[in-house]
Formats: C-alpha cells, sequence, structure tokens
C-alpha cells in the first residue's frame, strides 16, 4: 500500500511517511469456512487518546453471512507520532439479538455525559437486503449499545424499535452509515442512514438518505426527512462558518456515476435538493466512502473524504480536501493511500492534527481480505489554495 501515480492537475502532494497496520484479516479456522472482516468504523476519544476500530465478523464475505461486530482498541503515542494497538480483536457480545446478525457500526460519542453509543442493525438471520426489497417490507431493527469507560465495556442492548414503527410502514428496508456518527456544536447527535423508501405497494422502492438525530444525549431518538433523489449509504459533517452557523453536509453513495452531496440547515431534519458531485466519480455499482470535517491552522472548517477513485473497480483509496466553506462541494485530492483494491472506509481525527486516521478495507487481490489502519499527514495541504 502505498501513493498512487497521478497525472490530475489538482492532486496536491502530500508527505506519506506512515505505513498502514493490519487490523482485521481473513482468516480460516480449523474445519471451518473462511472468516471475513467487513464494514469499517472508526472513532477518536481524546480525552483517553484512544482509536476504537468496529467492523463485521462474517461466516463468509456474503452480507446475509454476517454475525457479530467486533472491536480493536488503539492508543495514541504522542512522542512517536503513532498509534499502538492492544492485540486481538474484542467481541462485542451484547450487541446482539437473538437470532439476528449485527451489522453497520456506527460509533458516536456523547461530550457532556461522556458516553459512546454504538448504533448498528440487526437484521433474522437469512433475510437478504434483496428480500426484504422484493416483499416491500423492512426487517431491520435500529439498536445501540453504550459505554462509558471507552469500550471496555458494554451495556446492554437497546431496541429503538419505537423510533422506527411509524416510517418502516414505508420502508422495504434501511441502514445506519456505516461508519461514524457527528455531535454538532449544538449539542446534536446526528446518525447518517438511508431506507429503501416506497410511497405505496405500487412503486418501487428507491434507496434515500436520512438522518436520526437527538437532543437529548441520546435518551431519545427522532427520525428526519428523506432526502430528494436517489441516494445510498452516507455519512454527514458539520460546517462553522466564521460566525460560527452550523450548517450539516451529507456525502451519499449513488448509482448515477458520481457522489451524490447535499446541505442540511436545520440539523437533519431535512436536506436541501442534493447535487451530483463531479468531482467525485462513483466506482462500479458503488460503494461506501467516508467524509469529516476538521478545524484548519486558520479555525476554519475543512471537509477530508475518502473514497477508491477507478470508475470501474474498487480500487485505489484516495483522499480528498475541500477548504471552501462557501462551497464545500469543491474538491481537491490529496493524496492515494492504497494503490490496489480497496473498498469502504472510515475517517477520524488525531491528537495530532497535521495528521488523520482512516481506516479501510483492502489486499492484494481484492479488497475484502483486511482491513487497515493508517495515519496520513495533511500539514503539506495547509498552504494550498
Amino acid at each position: 500500500m502505498g501513493n498512487c501515480t497521478s497525472s490530475e492537475r489538482n492532486v496536491i502532494p502530500v508527505k506519506d511517511n506512515t505505513t498502514a497496520t493490519t487490523l482485521f484479516k481473513q482468516e480460516t479456522p480449523l474445519n471451518s469456512k473462511q472468516v471475513t472482516y467487513r464494514i469499517p468504523a472508526l472513532i477518536y476519544i481524546s480525552e483517553d487518546q484512544t482509536y476504537l476500530a468496529f467492523a463485521e465478523k462474517r461466516k463468509t464475505e456474503k452480507d446475509t453471512d454476517a454475525e457479530v461486530l467486533v472491536m480493536r482498541r488503539g492508543s495514541w503515542k504522542g512522542d512517536k507520532n503513532e498509534v499502538e494497538w492492544v492485540s486481538g480483536h474484542q467481541v462485542l457480545t451484547s450487541a446482539c439479538l437473538p437470532n439476528h446478525r449485527s451489522m453497520n457500526p456506527c460509533p458516536i460519542y456523547e461530550r457532556k455525559s461522556k458516553t459512546l453509543f454504538l448504533l448498528f442493525t440487526c437484521v433474522p438471520n437469512g433475510v437478504s437486503e434483496n428480500d426484504q426489497i422484493k416483499g416491500k417490507k423492512n426487517r431491520a431493527r435500529l439498536c445501540y449499545v453504550t459505554s462509558k469507560d471507552t469500550g471496555k465495556t458494554w451495556s446492554c442492548i437497546t431496541d429503538l424499535k419505537d423510533v422506527i414503527s411509524e416510517k418502516e410502514k414505508n420502508w422495504a428496508t434501511f441502514a445506519v452509515g456505516p461508519g461514524h456518527g457527528v455531535q454538532m456544536k449544538s449539542g446534536r447527535l446526528i446518525i447518517p442512514a438511508c431506507a429503501y423508501y416506497f410511497k405505496s405497494k405500487c412503486n418501487t422502492p428507491t434507496s434515500h438518505v436520512f438522518a436520526f438525530y437527538s437532543d437529548d444525549k441520546g435518551n431519545t431518538w427522532h427520525v428526519g426527512e428523506h432526502m430528494d433523489g436517489e441516494s445510498n449509504e452516507c455519512q454527514m459533517a458539520e460546517i462553522l462558518d466564521d460566525e460560527g452557523n452550523s450548517t450539516l453536509y451529507c456525502n451519499a453513495r449513488s448509482t448515477s456515476g458520481y457522489r451524490v452531496e447535499a446541505l442540511s440547515r436545520s440539523g437533519g431534519k431535512d436536506f436541501d435538493k442534493p447535487l451530483s458531485a463531479k468531482e467525485l466519480i462513483e466506482t462500479g455499482g458503488g460503494c461506501q466512502g467516508s467524509v469529516l470535517s476538521i478545524l484548519s491552522p486558520d479555525q476554519s472548517t475543512w471537509l477530508i473524504y475518502s473514497h477508491p477513485s477507478d470508475k470501474e473497480k474498487r480500487k485505489d483509496l484516495r483522499i480528498y480536501i475541500s477548504k471552501s466553506q462557501k462551497d464545500p462541494m469543491h474538491w481537491k485530492i490529496i493524496q492515494c493511500i492504497s494503490d490496489g483494491p480497496s473498498g469502504y472506509s472510515d475517517l477520524a481525527v488525531c491528537e495530532d492534527r497535521k495528521y488523520i486516521a482512516c481506516l479501510f478495507e483492502c489486499g492484494q487481490k481484492r479488497e475484502i481480505e483486511t482491513i487497515a489502519f493508517k495515519l496520513f499527514d495533511i500539514s503539506n495541504a495547509f498552504n494550498i489554495q
């Protein structure tokens, strides 16, 4: 894994002097089928200078063979500018419902109560996404577990069935994230999501982005309005202007050949008309991507985005940057951090603000072979206009 070569004129050269660390790897236990780890999610908790990396553990690579959520813990070592990972992964045994598989980890940290929420969906074993879409009946359930000690111990599972009970009448299925959620400056918690929505039994379900949100530290949750137009797996980030006004930015998977972008002036309750991001191509039939807001050296908001850059295949994972608060949908490429097969990814901040962390799927022949973690240095991008 290294830098991709590119002849594109909007590439910003950025130093890449860190190596990737494999956190999850395909394995073949004795007398068993190959175990695959997919769907990375990453969060950094500054109070403990701790990274938590999440993934789905699957019996095979298929979505229907997902089983449980797993986690790795890493500590930021400022004297070395690196992350030290505890060996072995932790199985999140409480993040399960009987006869269901746990999918799409979506962590978010509530600052005031110092509570880590891990939201995810639980789907009955053997029930596929296509089964639900064809039958126009949602079988997925919205659940979460919490931790007060940075993931050392976890609460029992909470099933938020009452939150979705009215909306799911018009959902064929839904999912959160995958990847991190956002706590806005106001304290609102934002969980990105999408649902296959239909108006009547005569309509074909179409995927639309929306947000789950909470204004009381995660005690109660609400469902925002879905975005116009087709959009799928997504992540969101808060943009603050020079006067401290907040806008929520959404970047979503699409079947259009390009990513879909939209802004919300209502903190995720609804979104403006989405736009096709002509600077951000979509890969093949689509792939999840990650977006993160960071503070620049002059305290303005920048957006960082990660996604495979090949039009046909999931490969060459690139990092992009948007430095304009007035036009956040204008992107430049920073670098490619995986120059082979690569897929889903999730971005997180770092204690040393010249670095950004990325957890991503990658491999030698296929992108589902490993999930790796890497820090990348963005300090060269600080002075680029």
